[in-house]
């Protein structure tokens, strides 16, 4: 019984028989409420006009053109196997050119410091990505801002070659603490539909898309302006 409670109705006195609240039960919430957003950012990765439609709704027409790129060249996206795979992340977003290990935070707090078992999970991404000359990344997705919720950082790794070496430029790393030590700053983060049209414009394409419109109508009018 050390697992279960008995209650007893003060009108009725019949006893109840309840579960406490134990760090498992704790754990298992949290993990739930996470996996609803690893769905909510799988289904953008993997270029669903639904899902991508959903995460920027409150989004400007431009960002939303940003964010749509990734419906013509998506990625094929899978859960990590779990604690047998240290260093896999929560997900990885596979295509031809790139593959990204990502591991996924939510919080309502703008910043989240490393520690303990978040640290460790810190320290296998990175021994992984420099083993097998990866990316990792880290998709904090912030609770209770409109607009682009989500915010994408690398893992500092010291092996990428070819694509990523070009992309390791462009993506901010984890900032640092005063104590040199890696933490997340969504303010510091490159927006979700920033990175989608970094990772997923079409080299050499011709073809117009939406935002090539939106950002024409943008240059002319700042030149009917004056700018």
């Amino acid at each position: 019984m050390n697992r279960w409670l008995l209650k007893v109705k003060a009108k009725t006195g019949l006893i109840q028989v309840i579960r406490p609240l134990t760090s498992y039960s704790i754990d298992n919430t949290m993990h739930s409420m996470t996996s609803s957003y690893e769905r909510e950012l799988r289904r953008v990765l993997a270029g669903l006009e639904s899902g991508v439609k959903a995460v920027t709704r409150s989004c400007s027409e431009l960002e939303k053109a940003k964010a749509m790129q990734v419906i013509h060249r998506p990625f094929l996206v899978v859960r990590a196997a779990g604690s047998g795979m240290e260093g896999s992340g929560d997900l990885l977003a596979l295509r031809g050119d790139i593959c990204f290990p990502i591991e996924v935070k939510t919080t309502k707090a703008r910043k989240l410091y490393l520690s303990g078992r978040t640290w460790d999970q810190y320290e296998s991404m990175q021994t992984e990505g420099n083993r097998c000359g990866l990316m990792p990344l880290y998709a904090h997705r912030l609770k209770g801002v409109r607009g682009d919720s989500w915010r994408i950082f690398r893992v500092e790794t010291t092996t990428l070659n070819g694509r990523l070496k070009m992309l390791q430029r462009r993506i901010p790393p984890l900032p640092l603490t005063r104590n040199g030590k890696p933490f997340i700053d969504w303010e510091q983060g490159m927006p979700l539909h920033k990175f989608l049209a970094l990772t997923c414009r079409t080299e050499g394409s011709k073809r117009p898309s939406i935002l090539d419109d939106l950002v024409n109508l943008h240059t002319e009018s700042e030149s009917a302006l004056g700018v």
